[in-house]
């Protein structure tokens, strides 16, 4: 692997670029593997990378359906933060922030990760004291979190409106959030896996499953039959299809998640911000652009495409907050599918199926929690055991009922 660096793109430069090799290899399935990891984006391939330099694990094979950075991963509107309410959400998505943080460092690839700032605003006296009760549950689950009023909230955020429909009377900062580039992160880990040693088998999809005795021997796929004892499911959105394919069910209903893009401008905003009250939230990117989120689709669906109410609703949202927008012109759309569970909690650990693993129900935004989210992964099919993190997060919550219930920390998600 060329290790990347000033003196490399210089060199680079004076040949013409011509001497730059590809950042992974187009590899082949063998017949067996220690591990298979099923689905390409960011948390398979976080998932295979801390297999091979965390657990010595290197015989492992990672099956993409479509293209590296072309699903979820790919789709999405680069938040991270860790501004969740329970312990045990806080804990974790604040270690997968930390992972963020030094995350270029470690792989040799630019992720562009870029603390800004993430806020929260509050509407009414209800949403002032959710904000009050969100900070202190922050500050005691250890995560940065700050209030302020609504003044200086104005000061802070230049050209947010004083007049719109849902008055913004106090906000809370997580000064650590911020964003990252969304396809960086997926190649930045995939060059990595693929350093150590890992299959990259992209256009490979998984039609079914070799199950014997309760216990997986391996996957069948469009190039081929694969023996193996350990299986990680990461495919998001697909998670209940595939665990269909399995023989058993998942308690998920996924949904189509939109964003936009508008025409590039010069900065004008430098943090992220969400208002709770319209579901809108945004940011601006390094090429200038405003990206926008809103609401779910809120109908079953597995289309990566939008619908006009969604997109009508954001646009009422984003010249809500900021009237200056109001000229902007939108240049793409597209969505995502979100795989949606009732605590809007996600999914971490042993399937009904031995050997067969999960990791799927980020409908909050699985996004930022990539690092962290194949860290744990890792250590669990490594293992065999479930991460301290993540015990928490376990498919038995549902039959225990041991939930926990992040619906207000998700943001949009419901």
């Amino acid at each position: 692997m060329t290790r990347y660096s000033a003196w490399s793109l210089l060199r680079a430069g004076l040949s013409g670029q011509r001497t730059w090799t590809p950042a992974w290899r187009d590899a082949k399935p063998k017949k067996r593997y220690q591990a298979v990891i099923i689905g390409g984006g960011g948390h398979g391939l976080a998932t295979a990378y801390y297999l091979a330099s965390k657990h010595g694990l290197r015989d492992i094979a990672v099956l993409e359906r479509g293209w590296i950075g072309g699903g979820n991963t790919g789709r999405n509107t680069t938040v991270i933060r860790s501004n969740y309410f329970f312990p045990e959400s806080t804990r974790f998505y604040d270690f997968s922030l930390s992972l963020y943080e030094g995350l270029s460092r470690e792989l040799n690839y630019n992720v562009m990760f870029s603390r800004r700032g993430m806020w929260s605003f509050a509407h009414d006296r209800h949403g002032i004291e959710m904000l009050r009760r969100s900070v202190n549950a922050m500050r005691l689950n250890g995560a940065d979190a700050e209030y302020h009023e609504g003044e200086e909230v104005f000061r802070r955020i230049p050209g947010l409106s004083r007049s719109g429909r849902f008055p913004i009377l106090a906000g809370l900062l997580q000064p650590r959030g911020g964003t990252a580039r969304h396809d960086a992160v997926a190649w930045g880990y995939a060059r990595a896996a693929d350093a150590l040693g890992v299959d990259i088998i992209q256009n490979c999809d998984v039609t079914g499953f070799d199950i014997r005795e309760g216990r997986i021997r391996g996957v069948e796929t469009s190039l081929g039959d694969i023996a193996v004892d350990r299986v990680g499911l990461a495919v998001a959105g697909h998670s209940s299809v595939m665990a269909a394919r399995a023989g058993f069910r998942l308690p998920i209903v996924s949904y189509a998640l939109q964003a936009f893009v508008s025409e590039p401008m010069k900065p004008v905003l430098d943090t992220v911000v969400l208002a709770p009250s319209t579901g809108t939230y945004l940011s601006q990117s390094d090429k200038g652009e405003i990206v926008v989120g809103s609401a779910l689709d809120l109908f079953p669906s597995y289309a990566q495409r939008g619908s006009l109410p969604v997109l009508e609703q954001t646009a009422a949202g984003l010249i809500d907050l900021f009237p200056h927008f109001s000229r902007v012109r939108l240049l793409r759309q597209w969505a995502g599918i979100v795989d949606v569970v009732q605590d809007s909690t996600p999914i971490l650990g042993e399937s009904p199926v031995k050997g067969l693993y999960l990791n799927c129900g980020w409908g909050t935004g699985g996004f930022k929690a990539i690092p962290g989210g194949g860290f744990c992964f890792a250590h669990n099919i490594a293992t065999g055991e479930a991460h301290p993190l993540v015990a928490a997060f376990s498919l038995d919550r549902f039959r225990t009922g041991a939930l926990i219930d992040e619906a207000a920390a998700s943001g949009i998600a419901h």
